[in-house]
């Protein structure tokens, strides 16, 4: 496929010896990209697939009260990221999770050893937010950050390298659990973890 560019983001050198990538027994693999995009599918199919804890972010931002209250114009939650970069650190530390969230650069950089950024031609996002209800505001920000490769981007400056993968289809959705699946296979192997 030639849509799918196969690039792996690992931590980088010199990494905080607890959240550096030999200290896990298991990869923490993150699921991001603008809403609608698929994320959230496509994450609880590779947890149930390589045996991985899904960690649900939006409920981590309620539960823990990670937000600095609504913004009503978007229908959404302001994000507090450094109280949920707090949350989350414990929950990250031995490995074996994978996170989605639609935003990343806040993420450090040591957490994951593989990052996904899904993408979606904008007719097939605009359906799938329309479909969810979305106001004609939240659908017209959602599709202009697709247009504008907001989601991969930040990926981009946050992480060395990103897999950028289009998620338009059920055979997409496979295509991309089953190159997830293989590298978790062989992230295991060449960590001796199999």
């Amino acid at each position: 496929h030639s849509h799918l560019r196969q690039t792996v983001a690992v931590a980088r050198p010199g990494a905080a010896a607890g959240m550096a990538t030999r200290s896990r027994t298991r990869p923490n693999i993150l699921v991001t990209g603008t809403p609608g995009t698929g994320k959230t599918v496509t994450a609880e199919l590779i947890a149930e697939r390589c045996d991985l804890r899904r960690v649900d972010v939006t409920s981590l931002v309620v539960e823990h009260e990670c937000h600095e209250g609504r913004d009503e114009e978007l229908d959404t939650l302001v994000l507090d990221e450094e109280k949920l970069v707090g949350v989350l650190e414990e929950e990250l530390q031995g490995g074996g999770r994978i996170v989605d969230y639609h935003s990343c650069g806040f993420f450090p950089d040591t957490w994951f050893d593989l990052v996904l950024v899904l993408g979606a031609e904008t007719h097939v996002l605009f359906d799938r937010l329309v479909a969810r209800g979305y106001s004609e505001r939240k659908v017209e920000v959602n599709v202009e950050c697709e247009i504008f490769k907001v989601c991969l981007e930040e990926a981009r400056e946050a992480f060395d390298e990103v897999q950028d993968l289009a998620s338009n289809s059920v055979e997409d959705l496979e295509t991309n659990v089953q190159r997830t699946q293989q590298w978790f296979e062989a992230w295991m192997h060449n960590n001796g973890r199999d």
